[in-house]
């Protein structure tokens, strides 16, 4: 009797063991609550109950593996919002938006979750609440979408759980000590999300550099007196710029002599290229200003545009259009080959081209201009009071009239503003490419003027891209549709994914760090969030 009861509770001890070591299991695989985020020191300035996450959890019969991990990624956080601040939308729910977007086989509601973001886009003057019931659902939605697209789209072991976790900032950090923890990183299996997303990979390799500039002292300031750098000229300003490019790599030559030389003149030319300029091999203030940007900054600028290149396509294979804004250039990629690139201008500030993805499907021959309402109430409405024939000289006509103003449209021909060809990829923000009588803004090396399109450099190479191989469309009967007057919509039998993005550092196809200026002001505000001061 005494073994039997000794045999039931050996037996009994083993099952509660077991079951133990299954809780404990399961409590590993959930980040602890991290009480020391508060909202001073927060990324977003918003926090979410934690019981709303259960409700969410319980309403949406969540299965356990996901609403884990749904908790795991709150505690993190401390349950601050991570899609949300108190001023609306975060960049990274436009990122992952995007990035649904293009993934194929995605579900109804991850279709409809895309669909309620672009109209919070589209919203000027959204504020949000944490009590907000519909946001609250949306924040949550967004983060079961994240978990399922990770698990879905990532092969194992390339994005640990953890590290989804930080796939959007969530406290104010060190820039030094951020990037520090990115390059040290060791995983047992060896697997990293670098190496599934290249351009990330590239860029880490140039934070490792610029991180070892500033732990050996930054590079020396450089005088912003344009006038003493002459070829040929004397200095020891000449020095600290050879130096300072000597540190970025664009002076592969070393050279100590104070003498502004022709290897001085190529190191010039080397980083005008990269940061946007013509490269002449000129001196100007502008130039200069970029130069004085402390390291600090540009490694601030490289850990934000890697966070940027987490909503990017793994391998995107097929045809691809990407318009970075900084840039101001469109791209063309069929797999990993670039096939084409052309300057463009977008939005001036106060009118900035939104960051989204969607389908290009339709090219439109000596298009109409419909004026945009705003438009017409601010330049067109008071053109008109001043000048009767205004219409008439500008080839424009009134079509209607809604909402107290006059519905405006401008007929094809030589003074329509979208030229003579359009490209349409439908969104909420009536954003589209298109062409422009006003050719020497491409000259510039600056283009942010339109009132939110995109218009084109080379609009008949488009043309001639996305029509390539329909014999209805040679370039011949294309030249005559765009000078015909009448306009004429073709649908693409295979339409195109655009990629409308902001990044003001990336690694271009001559592996070559770029810069650019941050056009919007989205660095700032990221910066602001992302970094202690």
């Amino acid at each position: 009797m005494k073994k039997m009861i000794t045999l039931i509770i050996t037996a009994a001890t083993i099952f509660i063991a077991c079951n133990q070591n299954k809780a404990d299991k399961k409590t590993k695989k959930i980040s602890k609550r991290d009480y020391s985020i508060t909202k001073e020191n927060s990324y977003n300035d918003i926090f979410l109950d934690s019981s709303e996450v259960e409700n969410y959890i319980s309403k949406n019969a969540i299965p356990d593996s996901i609403a884990r991990r749904i908790r795991s990624f709150y505690n993190t956080r401390n349950y601050e919002f991570a899609w949300f601040s108190s001023n609306g939308l975060s960049e990274q729910a436009m990122g992952f938006s995007s990035l649904l977007n293009f993934t194929e086989n995605t579900s109804a509601k991850e279709k409809k979750l895309h669909k309620t973001i672009d109209n919070l886009m589209g919203n000027e003057n959204l504020t949000v609440s944490a009590n907000d019931k519909p946001i609250i659902n949306t924040e949550l939605l967004l983060t079961e979408s994240l978990i399922d697209y990770s698990l879905t789209n990532y092969e194992k072991g390339y994005v640990k759980r953890k590290e989804l976790e930080r796939f959007i900032p969530f406290k104010k950090v060190d820039p030094i000590g951020l990037a520090d923890s990115l390059l040290n990183k060791k995983h047992k299996d060896d697997r990293y999300f670098s190496d599934i997303n290249e351009p990330y990979k590239l860029l880490t390799e140039q934070l490792k550099k610029y991180v070892a500039i500033s732990k050996s002292g930054n590079w020396p300031a450089i005088d912003l007196d344009a006038k003493i750098f002459k070829e040929g000229a004397a200095s020891p300003q000449v020095i600290s710029m050879k130096k300072m490019l000597t540190l970025t790599g664009d002076l592969p030559q070393k050279d100590t002599s104070d003498v502004f030389n022709e290897t001085l003149q190529n190191g010039i030319k080397n980083f005008q290229t990269r940061f946007g300029f013509i490269p002449d091999g000129k001196i100007t203030k502008s130039l200069l200003e970029q130069m004085n940007v402390p390291v600090i900054e540009r490694i601030k600028q490289i850990l934000i545009n890697m966070n940027r290149m987490r909503w990017l396509p793994q391998e995107p294979e097929g045809k691809l259009i990407v318009v970075n804004i900084p840039e101001f250039i469109l791209h063309v990629y069929d797999g990993k080959n670039k096939v084409l690139s052309m300057p463009v201008v977008v939005g001036k500030e106060g009118h900035n081209t939104t960051l989204f993805s969607d389908m290009l499907t339709t090219i439109v021959f000596s298009p109409y201009w419909n004026v945009p309402s705003s438009i017409v109430k601010s330049e067109i409405v008071p053109a008109m009071a001043k000048d009767n024939n205004y219409l008439a000289s500008h080839e424009m006509e009134i079509t209607g009239k809604e909402n107290g103003l006059p519905v405006v449209r401008q007929k094809p021909g030589a003074q329509n503003s979208l030229g003579k060809v359009k490209f349409l990829f439908p969104n909420s923000f009536n954003i589209y490419f298109h062409d422009t009588p006003a050719k020497s803004l491409f000259d510039k090396d600056v283009r942010a003027y339109s009132h939110g399109c995109i218009r084109l450099s080379k609009p008949e190479e488009m043309a001639n891209y996305l029509l390539k191989g329909n014999s209805k469309w040679t370039p011949e009967k294309m030249n005559e549709a765009m000078n015909s007057g009448l306009e004429q919509y073709v649908e693409l039998k295979e339409p195109l994914p655009v990629f409308i993005t902001y990044y003001t550092a990336w690694i271009d196809e001559n592996r070559k760090l770029n810069f650019r200026n941050d056009i919007y002001g989205h660095d700032k505000d990221i910066a602001g969030k992302m970094f202690l001061k």
